[in-house]
């Protein structure tokens, strides 16, 4: 075999595992083109649309994700079991209240409230449940968002989509923001829809002493709910900045809801009482605010001043921590 038969037969053999590819037009298009020396295109020209629908299409692929996150959230059991059993706290409160009412005269307090007017049932269901049932909830949800993912594997095909580090910690919290809404409405659906069942509706006394009608109570308990998602969106900031740190949703959900028990404790020591106005669970109950004659702006202003304080905070750490997260599953 001469020099030059053996170089072709060498050329043309193929390396095992691989196909050679021929230089084709096709893939000659593929290569970047070489600046040119024409002036680039005003905001009229070629690229300004381009941009536009590079935007609308990064826009649409966001609410797409959110919404598919939304549904995967509402359509799993475990979170319409939490839904169900908030949503069963405030017909036993009812019941409870209802029952103990009837067989005693001397009814004061809560009871008595409640028996006046069926809208404060929702006042005392929030009560009942703000400070313990519906955190749980909220830290299931927003706990497992980004530990749940790392958990099963799935993060890394969610991160290989053109979607983002920022984008997919954004959708997260979203999703965790609109299932904490979706808790408070719930409480207050159940609890007021119980309070009419059971109780006599009509002009509603409030804590000042003042009667107000029917109506301003029931833009008092919208206030309310406003007021209480927003409480329940910022213990979600804090869950999602958890579930960053681990790979075990049930660490970042465990260790929320021991934040919320510590500050709870530390409400409890007279001694400590300089650093209450700054734990977070302290300004959940600030909805009482709407109780008075006129509404107290300034209880509900400084909570939700403490909520977005919270929010941004630990939303910066969420970022910070996932934006350079090595992802290893």
């Amino acid at each position: 075999m001469s020099t030059a038969e053996s170089a072709t037969s060498t050329a043309t053999r193929r390396t095992p595992g691989l196909v050679p590819v021929t230089e084709t037009m096709r893939t000659t298009e593929r290569t970047e083109e070489p600046a040119t020396d024409h002036p680039a295109a005003g905001p009229s020209g070629p690229s300004a649309p381009s941009g536009r629908r590079s935007a609308a299409r990064a826009t649409w692929a966001f609410w797409r994700l959110l919404g598919s996150e939304l549904g995967l959230t509402f359509r799993r059991p475990r979170n319409l079991v939490m839904l169900a059993v908030l949503a069963a706290v405030p017909v036993v409160i009812g019941v409870t209240l209802r029952l103990v009412g009837g067989s005693d005269d001397g009814m004061g307090g809560i009871i008595q409230a409640v028996a006046g007017n069926s809208l404060m049932l929702t006042f005392v269901s929030f009560s009942f449940l703000v400070l313990l049932l519906m955190p749980v909830a909220i830290s299931v949800v927003a706990g497992d968002s980004i530990a749940g993912e790392a958990g099963g594997g799935t993060l890394r095909y969610l991160l290989a989509a053109p979607a983002g580090r920022t984008r997919l910690l954004a959708v997260k919290y979203l999703n965790a923001v609109v299932y904490a809404y979706a808790v408070t409405a719930v409480v207050a659906l159940s609890a007021l829809l119980t309070g009419l069942v059971l109780f006599p509706a009509g002009p509603v006394t409030l804590l000042s002493g003042t009667t107000i009608p029917v109506l301003d109570g029931l833009v008092r308990i919208a206030i309310t709910v406003g007021y209480v998602g927003a409480g329940m969106a910022a213990l979600a900031a804090i869950a999602l900045a958890l579930s960053t740190f681990t790979e075990v949703s049930i660490g970042a959900i465990a260790g929320t809801m021991v934040l919320v028990i510590v500050c709870q404790v530390l409400r409890a020591i007279p001694e400590l009482g300089s650093i209450t106005p700054y734990l977070l669970p302290t300004k959940f109950t600030n909805f009482d605010a709407v109780l008075r004659s006129p509404i107290d702006t300034g209880a509900l202003a400084d909570g939700l001043l403490t909520f977005g304080a919270y929010i941004l905070l630990f939303g910066t750490i969420a970022w910070a921590r996932f934006s350079g997260k090595d992802i290893t599953s």
